[in-house]
């Protein structure tokens, strides 16, 4: 692993990255995990990686479960300098992803670590910000926009609810809510013991056990101002990401 200069220094390193799922609303002819679509010049996965590692992060783990094989070849040829890289499966991949948060918690020994979707973009200031947030020991924080968004937009997003600072209720469902979700996390250890009640009772989402993080105030919304992020469920959405960043690149 080469060093690579202008890195941020920022207090936590490790993240955690989800690309366990198959992207059932992105359709192919291929039926390749999405995260190996191109988007601006490289896979969607590498994006991420790199953007992670812009930020200031030094290592990756990454669970995998559909296309596994070929994730981790292209992901093994293409790592970025400065980025260690590790690799969990999650053999219940056709579950929602709060398994997969859980698939890792044994290589996840730090005192926060920062957990990525595979198939959100975002610029590595945004993350980099969240990193350095004062978190206290046993919280978590989530990275929230709170401009108003295109009814399209909201509609598709999971919602936040605050109190302040404090996250009080998250969901696709929200009818009141103060902010959207990004999808861009800091998270403590009691994340995993949250998942694991939330699936007891039936719930596999990573939303079930932020919701529980937050009855018992252990969340937190930082709001990311003006910054550019998107999230990729469909191939309409990897199109108007590629025009949004690419747009962004050129006025930079």
């Amino acid at each position: 692993m080469r060093p690579v200069s202008g890195v941020p220094d920022v207090p936590v390193r490790t993240a955690l990255v989800l690309a366990a799922g198959n992207g059932d609303r992105f359709r192919t002819g291929r039926r390749q995990s999405k995260l190996l679509e191109p988007i601006l010049g490289q896979p969607l996965i590498l994006r991420t990686l790199r953007t992670a590692r812009d930020a200031g992060i030094t290592r990756a783990e990454l669970v995998l479960g559909y296309e596994a094989d070929r994730l981790r070849r292209v992901i093994g040829r293409h790592v970025p300098d400065g980025l260690e890289v590790h690799f969990s499966y999650n053999t219940e991949w056709r579950l929602e992803n709060g398994v997969s948060v859980l698939t890792a918690r044994e290589r996840l020994r730090v005192a926060h670590f920062a957990l990525l979707m595979g198939d959100h973009l975002f610029h590595a200031p945004m993350l980099t910000r969240l990193l350095r947030e004062p978190i206290e020991a046993g919280e978590s924080a989530l990275a929230i926009d709170s401009r108003p968004a295109p009814p399209a937009v909201a509609e598709e997003a999971t919602r936040v609810r605050l109190s302040g600072s404090r996250i009080v209720a998250i969901g696709k469902d929200l009818e009141v809510y103060d902010a959207l979700d990004t999808g861009v996390f800091v998270c403590a250890p009691p994340l995993f013991d949250a998942l694991v009640e939330s699936r007891e009772a039936g719930d596999t989402t990573l939303s079930g056990g932020i919701r529980r993080l937050a009855a018992r105030g252990l969340m937190r919304g930082v709001d990311v101002g003006d910054v550019v992020w998107h999230d990729i469920d469909t191939r309409a959405d990897l199109e108007a990401a590629a025009a949004l960043f690419g747009r962004r690149a050129r006025s930079a």
